[in-house]
């Protein structure tokens, strides 16, 4: 099991998307992913325009929000990535972030309890992976105790969507309750939520956090500045919890870049 690397990158225009991407792929990323809501664009457009212009990378929207969509619109945008892709498409799915209800209501679909959600999620990765050839990749993410055990089952990859303040004592207690409930060796990523006193627009302006507070709750999703102690922290995390992937905001790639070289470079060696 080697870690991969993916970032989440949001379109600012065409022929900056385009860009961005091919950079993305040359940089040695894995993957693209970009976000699902009402306010982005629509991932899956955006993901085939990253098709288009790249050959190995790979895409996923991270995550659709299941309620937003019928299954047979889903299984329908699905097979049209897989099909301009080449297969590198991904399934990121979810049973909806709290935020998202207001978009369900937006767009006239129904959201349902936490329970019909979660059915909602089974029956649509079903239905993609009976309907689609070939099958996409399904990486589900989970937060709560309910989710997680959810995901156990049907998962190819979970997403610990862990908040900003997540120790890492939560951390590997959410790996555990998934381990708890299946014999698979399902693997796992983790989304970055800063590097050193870097922090994305939207946990220190929206959210009003700070590195420093980050630092001081115990944040795992803060990482290191100083690249050695940080890949570090990265192979433990793989190694004990399983987490194989790490996800970078794009706004921080820049900070990354150090990190992401040491991995690059040890496979080139190789």
């Amino acid at each position: 099991m080697s870690m991969t690397f993916g970032i989440v990158i949001v379109p600012g225009s065409g022929s900056e998307w385009a860009t961005v991407t091919r950079d993305a792929e040359r940089q040695g990323y894995r993957t693209i992913l970009l976000p699902d809501t009402l306010n982005t664009p629509s991932p899956f457009p955006a993901l085939a325009a990253a098709a288009a212009v790249t050959s190995t990378i790979r895409l996923r929207p991270n995550v659709l929000a299941v309620p937003l969509r019928t299954a047979a619109a889903t299984i329908r945008e699905t097979a049209a990535l897989q099909l301009l892709s080449d297969g590198r498409f991904e399934l990121g799915i979810g049973s909806g972030r709290p935020d998202a209800r207001a978009e369900a209501e937006r767009l006239g679909m129904p959201w349902g309890s936490a329970a019909e959600r979660r059915a909602q999620l089974a029956d649509t990765i079903a239905a993609v992976r009976a309907q689609v050839d070939p099958a996409p990749l399904v990486v589900v993410a989970a937060s709560g105790p309910r989710m997680l055990a959810a995901a156990a089952e049907f998962a190819d990859r979970i997403l610990l969507a862990a908040g900003p303040q997540v120790t890492e004592a939560e951390l590997a207690d959410m790996v555990r309750i998934v381990r708890d409930h299946t014999d698979r060796a399902i693997p796992f990523s983790h989304q970055l939520i800063g590097i050193g006193d870097r922090l994305p627009y939207w946990t220190s302006t929206r959210l009003g956090l700070s590195a420093d507070v980050l630092r001081a709750a115990g944040a795992a999703g803060v990482l290191d500045a100083d690249p050695a102690a940080a890949a570090d922290m990265l192979e433990t995390r793989r190694e004990k919890y399983g987490i194989d992937e790490v996800l970078i905001p794009g706004e921080l790639s820049d900070a990354f870049a150090p990190v992401l070289a040491r991995y690059t470079a040890t496979i080139g060696e190789q």
